[in-house]
């Protein structure tokens, strides 16, 4: 994974990111929509990823919790993507899709491959193509990432055909958002978050 990118190569892209102005909850064609009270209980918003959820730990996926679901939601979709990501488009780190309006929370770890879905929704594809929890993993030398933990209200589930990828997922959110949440941690494989945050930094592969 990235932990292997050299630090001087990362170094070299660290101006290369997709940019916030690319995530799911940014783009066209979503209407006006209302605001959704998302949280963890394991960071706050803005604040450092713990590693216990990223690939330098047990690379399971953090707890949420939200509120003020609005009348009318028939299911709640979840998107999780790197902005500074050295690509065109966002890192996807986990889709869920059609989780139940009544629910209020995934548990620490909830985030796991699920073949074509169960009661409490459809876990869809990372960038990396496959179901379940991404565990973040920037370059050495590329300073300080973004991770977009965005939440949609949908007034309907247009069928997706099972795990969804990125591009299924915003199509089918268009014309079906009632609320949304935004929720961003971040983390860095750089000296200074990780002395912040009580880890060690590692040698650059």
């Amino acid at each position: 994974m990235l932990e292997h990118v050299p630090g001087w190569l990362g170094t070299a892209l660290r101006s290369v990111r997709a940019g916030a102005d690319k995530i799911a909850i940014t783009q066209a064609g979503l209407g006006d929509f209302g605001y959704l009270d998302l949280t963890s209980p394991a960071f706050a918003n803005g604040g450092a990823l713990p590693p216990r959820f990223t690939a330098d730990g047990e690379g399971v996926s953090p707890p949420l919790v939200w509120g003020g679901i609005p009348d009318g939601t028939q299911s709640l979709a979840l998107i999780v993507e790197d902005f500074d990501a050295p690509a065109p488009q966002p890192f996807v780190h986990a889709i869920v899709w059609d989780i139940p309006p009544g629910e209020n929370r995934l548990a620490e770890g909830a985030i796991v491959a699920d073949g074509p879905g169960t009661a409490e929704g459809d876990v869809g594809r990372n960038s990396y193509l496959r179901e379940g929890w991404l565990p973040p993993d920037p370059p050495y030398g590329h300073g300080l990432h973004h991770y977009a933990f965005q939440l949609f209200a949908l007034s309907a589930a247009p069928d997706t055909g099972g795990s969804p990828g990125r591009g299924t997922f915003i199509d089918a959110l268009r014309g079906h958002v009632l609320a949304a949440g935004l929720l961003v941690g971040t983390y860095t494989r750089d000296e200074p978050q990780r002395a912040a945050i009580g880890g060690t930094a590692d040698a650059p592969a």
